[in-house]
C-alpha cells in the first residue's frame, strides 16, 4: 500500500477552522500519544516552510529553551 502520510494529514485537516486545529494540537499534546507525532511533524513542517528568517529564529529559540528546560527538569527529577 502506497500512502503519503503528509498528504493524508493535510487532507484530514483541510476544512478545519482555527478552533478545530487548536483543539487537535492541544489534544495531541495532552494525550502524549506517539501516534499523533507524525501529524504534529507535518504541522511543524508547514509552519517552517511558510516562516521568514525572523520567525524561524523565534521558533528555534523556543525549541532550544524548551529542550533545556525539559532536560533540566528530567535531571532534577530522575524516574
Amino acid at each position: 500500500m502506497d500512502m503519503n502520510i503528509r498528504e493524508h494529514i493535510i487532507n484530514n485537516f483541510k476544512g478545519d477552522d482555527f478552533a478545530e486545529l487548536e483543539r487537535a494540537i492541544e489534544e495531541s499534546i495532552k494525550e502524549q500519544d506517539e501516534v499523533t507525532l507524525p501529524g504534529m511533524g507535518v504541522f511543524f513542517e508547514l509552519v517552517w516552510q511558510g516562516a521568514d528568517r525572523s520567525l524561524k529564529d523565534q521558533m528555534l529559540t523556543v525549541i532550544k529553551n524548551r529542550i533545556q528546560t525539559a532536560t533540566t527538569q528530567t535531571d532534577e527529577n530522575p524516574s
